[in-house]
């Protein structure tokens, strides 16, 4: 295993510190699952990302139906 160092803020060591008291856990241990954590939901959005943009290029996109019925989940219709 690798060690690195990293420089957080007081308030953010001070709540890793009160999560690892509370879990009884080294606080290396709350600090690496937070990071491979973060990782592995970058990792997911990057890959989205590129298969997004390689849709894109093969001209895959959504039709005007598809673009419509996914706003209207968003928006109430007028009244």
């Amino acid at each position: 295993m690798n060690a690195i160092t990293i420089r957080l803020d007081a308030d953010l060591t001070a709540r890793l510190d009160r999560i690892a008291e509370m879990l009884d856990r080294p606080l290396a241990d709350i600090a690496a699952a937070a990071v491979a954590e973060y990782v592995a939901a970058e990792e997911a959005e990057i890959a989205k990302i590129k298969e997004g943009l390689e849709q894109a290029r093969r001209g895959e996109f959504a039709t005007d139906e598809e673009v419509a019925a996914v706003i209207a989940k968003y928006v109430k219709p007028s009244t």
